[in-house]
């Protein structure tokens, strides 16, 4: 299968090499020039929960328009970023082409359907990397990947995707309750990583401490309230104690948000634990939690340039 990774830092790169070594045509497509020239010199590294070793059989690039048509578009870009990104690669779509969202946050399947429509699907992922430098990565966490089609049929691409995945070492499975989906890793995003990114604590160090053990229960105690409210049916009745197993899950790693403060980027604070407030404010609800959570990422963002 021919399969272009639209976003390749950390978690593209590790689909982007499992599809590889699956024996799939796999081009990842970043923004990181440095990045790209050492895959294509040297190979992706990947070190971690699956060994060590180097994916050479894959491509990289900076500019889509290099690679023409595939038959699956994954993208992992940031949710600050989906817009820009689906206008930017729409070279690489056809009305053959489907496209998988693996992200976090609320927003990205709306945002490209804006553009792709119909090609979209959705999903959510358990795995974990970390971005370890150009041309190399940490897989810290491993577990399920689930995807669905938005109308929740169980169709033929699904099914297709489904076995590229499993036979690439990516455990998958399929859902017909997408919005579920989404906002079951929503509530998880919600638990870990705004408090990794304000401590700088890994994944399962978050379960060590009862002070930000509690900050997690209650922030996403409040997440899932909302979630009630708006009739989203999860798949776990207890979101609390999901986010838990998936700390303990992906111990290791370093959460997305926890490396963006790292390397002074924008986070995606807005769209997830920001994302909460705002929905609660539409039903006259109050998320502190959350409120202050967002706050202080954004706080933090803005001293980037004066600590």
């Amino acid at each position: 299968m021919k399969i272009a990774i639209i976003g390749s830092g950390a978690m593209g790169c590790l689909y982007g090499g499992l599809l590889a070594e699956g024996g799939n045509e796999v081009y990842l497509i970043d923004i990181w020039k440095e990045h790209v020239d050492t895959i294509n010199e040297k190979g992706l590294n990947i070190k971690g929960l699956t060994g060590e070793r180097v994916i050479s059989n894959i491509k990289a690039t900076t500019d889509s328009k290099e690679i023409g048509k595939v038959e699956l578009a994954l993208v992992f870009v940031k949710s600050t970023s989906t817009g820009e990104a689906a206008r930017e690669n729409k070279d690489v779509v056809d009305e053959n082409t489907v496209v998988l969202t693996l992200q976090n946050g609320l927003g990205n399947l709306e945002k490209l359907m804006q553009v792709w429509d119909s090609s979209v699907i959705a999903g959510t992922t358990a795995h974990g990397a970390t971005l370890i430098g150009p041309g190399s990565i940490l897989h810290a966490g491993q577990g399920k990947t689930i995807i669905g089609e938005v109308s929740g049929l169980a169709t033929k691409r699904i099914e297709w995707i489904q076995k590229v995945f499993n036979d690439s070492r990516i455990d998958t499975d399929i859902s017909d309750n997408v919005m579920g989906l989404i906002w079951d890793k929503l509530l998880v995003n919600i638990g870990i990583n705004a408090i990794t990114a304000l401590t700088g604590l890994r994944n399962g160090q978050l379960l060590e401490h009862e002070e930000t053990e509690w900050i997690l229960e209650e922030a996403v105690k409040e997440a899932f309230q909302i979630a009630q409210l708006k009739g989203i049916r999860l798949h776990y009745e207890d979101p609390i104690a999901h986010t838990k197993d998936v700390c303990r899950a992906t111990a290791e790693n370093k959460a997305s948000m926890l490396q963006d403060v790292i390397h002074k980027r924008e986070t995606e604070i807005k769209m997830i634990n920001g994302a909460i407030a705002d929905e609660a404010e539409k039903y006259g609800v109050i998320t502190p939690v959350n409120k202050l959570l967002t706050n202080l990422i954004l706080m933090k963002e803005k001293l980037y340039e004066i600590v």
